[in-house]
């Protein structure tokens, strides 16, 4: 390795001294090769200079390689975080793999434009059981995950669509029309909103079939309405919670770490999750309650004090434990043990980062431990008050503490004293389920994964656009 990076630099060295253009097509491949592999080693100026003097000799004589030099032009100037002079670069390459009809690059550079110009909004609205939910927001992908720079996500209105009555649908058909507002505020485009039942709307209403068209064909008038271009915009009725735990997996999980990734999403009302095979099939895994079924369960009647609430707590979910989650975990869906990392997504795992590790506000992928899991549920039980307050005294960036103080907030508004205690055991209980294996994991918990489904399902869309193209023709 020391004499891989003495030889770079002494070559670094001898272009710098014998600073003069390519002096032909072929002379000039090099030095395009070169200036990417000088990009690799963390020498973005050598690689610009490089590739500038390979250009002479490509320009007008070699439009492949021409967008090739402007591509990693790009790169290097985005890796000096000078996006003017990379966004420049990027549209000379689009504009020759156009040309060239190279479908893949050409699709790459656009979504490279359109990433790092800050143009390319994305919209989701969640139809679901207790309300309707809105996210408009840019996806970044950056330090190895895909981090949402978010620009609306109201409070979502109590709306309960499930009942089947007049008045909720009445309830509902006003949120949906505020959100699509916003939406045509926002002038997202109709190929960038996404709109879906939710998978626990589809099971409640899908009892009611009558219901559930009335529903969707309420919301897809006011669709039709106010958004222009939305004549191949639909509301996507299909969503089971597999599909669901799919797309949280495409959404925040690099695609090179699927076959090493499982995913938990443990939501207010179900745990779902799953894991890729090396054949890319996704297997699911569903079980039925989430942070706030398991609540209501407890205490069905909500009369329970908290230190009988505790005692009950225990019983139940060591019982959902012992018949379901361990049976899934260890027996039903072995490949989940085979993975290495595990991504957990939904509320009650945002609760445990903000509550145990408010230093992390903001970051995208916030590692965590068993022991977190255990602290995280003694303290539930045990030390409530000292759980939902945190020492923020250490957090002396100003920015980091205002996310942590907003987290926190945010979290002790969703969260009563028995849905934390109830999904505190839960998410131990799913720790515990990992440690039956010889394989060592790792825990990351990835932010604002709620809306991790509207980001997969354009990403499903933009990997199988390339796909097409490279089976067209490599390009």
């Amino acid at each position: 390795m020391k004499y891989f990076f003495s030889s770079i630099l002494v070559l670094i060295c001898l272009l710098t001294t014998q600073a003069q253009n390519a002096r032909n097509v072929l002379e000039a491949q090099h030095f395009i090769k070169l200036g990417n592999t000088l990009r690799m080693v963390d020498r973005p100026e050598q690689a610009i200079d490089l590739l500038l003097r390979a250009l002479p000799a490509v320009q007008s004589k070699d439009a492949y390689m021409e967008a090739v030099a402007y591509e990693n032009l790009g790169f290097a100037y985005n890796d000096q975080e000078n996006n003017k002079a990379a966004l420049g670069y990027f549209y000379k390459a689009h504009k020759l793999y156009q040309q060239l009809n190279f479908g893949a690059s050409e699709a790459a550079m656009r979504q490279l434009i359109g990433e790092i110009s800050g143009k390319d909004l994305y919209a989701g609205i969640d139809v679901g059981a207790s309300g309707v939910k809105l996210a408009i927001f840019r996806t970044r992908y950056e330090n190895g995950y895909y981090s949402k720079d978010i620009k609306v996500k109201p409070v979502a209105p109590n709306v309960t669509l499930v009942s089947g009555t007049a008045q909720s649908f009445q309830d509902g058909q006003e949120v949906m029309k505020a959100y699509l507002d916003s939406i045509r505020r926002y002038k997202v485009s109709a190929d960038h909103v996404y709109i879906a039942f939710s998978s626990g709307i589809n099971e409640t209403l899908g009892k009611t079939p009558a219901k559930r068209k009335k529903l969707y064909e309420l919301f897809s008038v006011l669709v039709a309405n106010q958004i222009a271009g939305s004549d191949s915009l639909s509301i996507d009725s299909t969503l089971t919670a597999a599909r669901e735990a799919e797309l949280f997996m495409i959404g925040s999980v690099p695609r090179k770490l699927w076959l090493t990734t499982s995913c938990v999403d443990i939501g207010s009302g179900n745990t779902k999750g799953g894991y890729y095979d090396g054949s890319r099939r996704f297997h699911s895994v569903s079980l039925p309650f989430g942070t706030k079924t398991l609540a209501n369960l407890i205490d069905r009647n909500r009369s329970l004090s908290i230190e009988a609430y505790k005692q009950e707590a225990e019983r139940v979910i060591t019982m959902i434990a012992d018949t379901a989650i361990n049976v899934e975990f260890n027996t039903a869906s072995p490949g989940l043990h085979q993975r290495q990392m595990v991504a957990f997504g939904g509320g009650i795992a945002w609760a445990m980062t903000a509550y145990l590790h408010p230093e992390k506000a903001g970051v995208t992928a916030v590692p965590l431990t068993m022991a977190d899991a255990e602290r995280f549920a003694r303290l539930a039980m045990t030390d409530y008050q000292t759980l939902i307050h945190p020492d923020l005294s250490d957090l002396t960036d100003l920015v980091v503490r205002k996310k942590a103080e907003n987290d926190l907030s945010n979290v002790q508004n969703q969260f009563n004293e028995k849905q934390l205690i109830a999904g505190s055991l839960l998410m131990r209980a799913v720790f515990r389920s990992y440690t039956n294996t010889s394989i060592p994991k790792r825990f990351i918990f990835i932010r604002d994964s709620d809306i991790s489904w509207v980001t997969g399902k354009f990403l499903e869309m933009l990997n199988r656009n390339y796909e097409q193209a490279i089976a067209k023709g490599a390009r």
